[in-house]
């Protein structure tokens, strides 16, 4: 097949080795594994596909016996998945698209003043249903560095709680494992490639509340950080992975 994609030698150090790092560090995926990969058709979730893909065909794992399913929602707000499908194909995947009524769901039926929270709850439970339905035990989600960090701000800021998500989480309910292998990836590199390759897909978001957000509020907190420190991505990454316990008040019970 011909390469859609060109290869450039910073790309090592940019993508593929933080994700294989990732991958290999949290066992993100392991031989036999059935991974679904959630397609929204933006740049994250596009590269994710593109890294994965070109990881399994390239042995870069030391292993290749997985699969990879691209799957995308239909949310029924008029995203034209063409050129999604048509990736997806160029690469030897089929894409699976899930139609749902989430939009109407959302903005229509529950009129929701702030729908992000909703709609990716909704969006999360229709994907987990499909992999349990289709047998993928493993669903790969395009949170990078940037979104793990916006997402500790998100929760001190407005929950005074100091959490982010977590590398790999296991679902009970679904016995399915979601896993997000761009965790050490910086969002300015997924941006830069996408930029440079017109061939990897980022359709248009038709939704009323694109970068209207709460987080994208915090997104330029971050940005104004790293201006000013300019290495906050990878301490945050050591101060998530340390093994040390933080050091927070504990009041003392009275009757002590």
């Amino acid at each position: 097949m011909e390469r859609i994609v060109r290869f450039e030698k910073k790309d090592n150090q940019r993508l593929f080795n933080p994700v294989r790092d990732a991958i290999l560090k949290y066992k993100m995926i392991e031989p036999g594994d059935k991974v679904a990969i959630g397609m929204s058709g933006g740049k994250d979730s596009s590269t994710l596909f593109y890294l994965l893909h070109t990881m399994k065909e390239q042995n870069r794992l030391g292993f290749q016996d997985f699969e990879l399913h691209p799957v995308a929602l239909d949310t029924n707000r008029l995203m034209d998945l063409t050129p999604l499908k048509e990736f997806c194909a160029d690469l030897g995947y089929e894409l699976e698209v899930i139609p749902t009524d989430i939009a109407e769901i959302v903005f229509d039926v529950r009129q929701e003043k702030n729908p992000c929270s909703l709609c990716a709850n909704l969006r999360r439970g229709v994907l987990y249903s499909t992999c349990q339905e289709r047998g993928y035990n493993k669903v790969a989600l395009g949170h990078h560095l940037d979104d793990a960090i916006e997402t500790y701000f998100m929760n001190f800021l407005f929950h005074g709680e100091m959490a982010s998500f977590k590398p790999v989480t296991y679902l009970t309910k679904t016995e399915t494992t979601v896993i997000r292998p761009l965790l050490y990836v910086h969002e300015q590199n997924i941006i830069h490639f996408v930029e440079r390759e017109k061939n990897v897909p980022v359709i248009f978001n038709p939704c009323p509340v694109d970068k209207k957000t709460k987080r994208e509020e915090i997104k330029h907190l971050v940005t104004h950080l790293a201006k000013t420190y300019p290495d906050v991505r990878e301490k945050f990454v050591k101060m998530m992975e340390s093994e040390d316990k933080a050091e927070f008040w504990h009041p003392l019970d009275p009757q002590e």
